[in-house]
């Protein structure tokens, strides 16, 4: 395995990003044609749309959790630190958050929503506390 393998993950994650800028641009312009909100409102967003809110709201969660997710894998490519478990859990916290954010921006149920992100934060620490143990090792 190359570890360069687990840059495959941080390239579908970033594709989410991309997809859910489409999907929140695409709701703010069908909320101005149908009227429901004007397009200068968007400047400094007061009132956002329901379906626009929830999209906007995923794309910032996008740059939380997410966040600390590339800096942990570009570390361990750094240390050499990427095995199969790593790259396992490195796609289990991509499709985490790809099912978290298909459940956000469709019927944002919180039921469904909140153990999607629970999993997400526990393998994302799990590959934090691999990377304390590859460096303790080093």
């Amino acid at each position: 395995m190359s570890n360069t393998a687990i840059f495959w993950p941080l390239i579908v994650q970033t594709g989410l990003i991309y997809a859910i800028y489409v999907i929140a641009s695409g709701r703010r312009q069908r909320a101005v044609r149908a009227g429901k909100v004007r397009a200068a409102e968007f400047k400094v967003p007061m009132i956002e749309p329901e379906p626009s809110a929830t999209a906007i709201r995923n794309l910032i969660n996008q740059f939380e959790l997410p966040f600390l997710f590339y800096i942990v894998c570009v570390v361990l490519y750094m240390v050499n630190g990427v095995n199969y478990p790593v790259l396992f859990l490195a796609w289990v916290f991509v499709v985490s958050r790809i099912c978290h954010s298909y459940v956000h921006i469709t019927s944002n149920d919180v039921r469904k929503r909140r153990p999607l992100f629970i999993l997400g934060y526990v393998v994302n620490a799990i590959l934090w506390l691999w990377l304390a143990w590859v460096l303790l090792r080093a």
